[in-house]
């Protein structure tokens, strides 16, 4: 019976319909259910893993999620980093980075693949950091973001200086006290984290609110910008390299100097600076000269002015005493002017002398032709030439003749004399000026013939003109 059973079990023969097999007790499992349970055995084994691998095929979707692959010389694994986590990031993935990640072993049913979710993703060592910051600076310099073209010069003495650092630290405290030393300034801080998750978006954000503050406004815009950290580890560091601050720098449009870590520290922020600083003591000694220096030399810049000046007018002097030793003395200058002077003075004595004699005489000879007698018959040839004047205007004067007889006619209005008919016809209007007094008269027979002394009227039929 055993027997039996055992063949009709082990029965591989080919069937159209699924039976139950003698001693068979389990129902077929369903294709979700395998993989849930291989998703629980996956997950329960592998909690929580540490890989290591090189990115490859990093993507971010749209959602905010982040799909690469992290692969090695024998394998590849999927990989998913949620948005909360990868918009955490310390630095931005990249292709051919090597990387160790933290997290969780799963599986996708959908696609019978398993994956690791994200939980953390760090560079594994230093020289994957040192291969990111290569990448980064080829990157941004083949922008142009590092161009000496664009940098602007510093200027000599700012009034104002931002300062980009933690307000915490010690780098503050050594920024201003060296101020302070060389030339006390008027310091704006702007607090920001200067390591750790969010610090390059907080410094970024200073850069960027320095750069868009207004002149004149209630907070004075900075003449001049400090990037400031003490010196740490790449990692510590790191804020300084990220793209978002780089960018920052190279686009303020105030001088800035990029004082991140010690001499030996180089981040990407000093290429984009317009001036780098080994330390933040060295950035405020490169923002300020020396008072005192200063002081000193406006002081000797007097004195030379001073010496100039007065050598000026010493050789002014001595070129005075030269040329006035060319110049003739007063008394050989003036010695011609003053003779001619004495000469004009007699000679105008003598000229007044004659003069008044000659007027003397003058006087004598009029008046002995002022005498009576002489006035007399003077005035008798001057009364008897205005008595002929008199007979003689009576004589032309046109006015007398009309005391004789005569009429004189003139048109009215206007006046102007009428000498002939015609002019009368024309008029029409007339003025008769006798010797006694003036008659106004009208034309009524404009239409007579010229007068004709052969035709003259008798007096009884003459017509009247009145």
């Amino acid at each position: 019976m055993a027997s039996g059973m055992a063949d009709d079990f082990s029965d591989t023969s080919p069937r159209l319909v699924a039976e139950q097999a003698p001693g068979d007790n389990a129902a077929p499992m369903s294709v979700g259910e395998l993989a849930m349970k291989l998703k629980r055995v996956v997950e329960g084994e592998f909690g929580h893993v540490r890989l290591r691998g090189e990115i490859s095929g990093y993507k971010r979707a749209a959602s905010g999620h982040a799909y690469l692959s992290l692969k090695d010389e024998s394998a590849v694994i999927d990989a998913i980093i949620w948005k909360g986590v990868a918009g955490a990031l310390a630095f931005a993935p990249q292709d051919g980075l090597d990387v160790i990640a933290t997290g969780k072993l799963t599986t996708y049913p959908g696609r019978s693949k398993y994956q690791i979710v994200v939980d953390r993703l760090e560079l594994a060592g230093e020289g994957a950091l040192m291969a990111l910051f290569e990448r980064l600076k080829a990157s941004l310099a083949g922008e142009g973001l590092f161009d000496p073209a664009r940098k602007l010069p510093i200027p000599y003495l700012p009034r104002v200086i931002g300062v980009v650092t933690s307000p915490t630290g010690a780098v503050i405290r050594d920024i201003l006290h060296r101020l302070a030393d060389r030339f006390p300034s008027h310091v704006i801080v702007w607090p920001v984290l200067v390591q750790g998750d969010g610090a390059a978006a907080q410094v970024a954000k200073a850069i960027r609110g320095f750069d868009a503050m207004a002149p004149g406004g209630p907070v004075p815009r900075p003449d001049l910008v400090i990037v400031a950290r003490g010196g740490g580890s790449i990692e510590d560091l790191w804020a300084f390299n990220e793209e978002a601050v780089v960018r920052a720098i190279a686009a303020c449009r105030i001088p800035l100097i990029s004082a991140v870590g010690h001499e030996t520290d180089t981040t990407l922020a000093d290429y984009a600076a317009d001036r780098r600083a080994p330390t933040p003591t060295a950035a405020a000694e490169m923002a300020v000269p020396v008072r005192a220096d200063l002081i000193a030399t406006v002081d000797g810049f007097g004195l030379r002015t001073e010496r100039t000046a007065r050598r000026y007018i010493e050789r002014g002097r001595e070129r005075l005493d030269a040329l006035s030793r060319l110049l003739p003395r007063r008394d050989a200058l003036l010695g011609p002017q003053r003779q001619r002077a004495d000469d004009l003075g007699q000679r105008l004595d003598r000229a007044l002398g004659d003069r008044i004699a000659r007027a003397r005489s003058l006087l004598d000879r009029t008046g002995s032709v002022l005498r009576p007698a002489m006035l007399d018959r003077q005035l008798s040839s001057a009364r008897a030439h205005f008595d002929r004047t008199g007979r003689l205007l009576d004589a032309v004067n046109p006015d007398g003749l009309l005391k004789r007889g005569y009429v004189r006619v003139s048109a009215r209005p206007g006046g102007e004399v009428i000498t002939t008919a015609a002019a009368a016809r024309a008029a029409g209007a007339l003025t008769l000026h006798f010797g006694d007094a003036a008659v106004d008269a009208r034309v009524e027979r404009p239409t007579a013939k010229p007068y004709d002394k052969s035709q003259q009227p008798s007096a009884t039929n003459q017509p009247s003109l009145l």
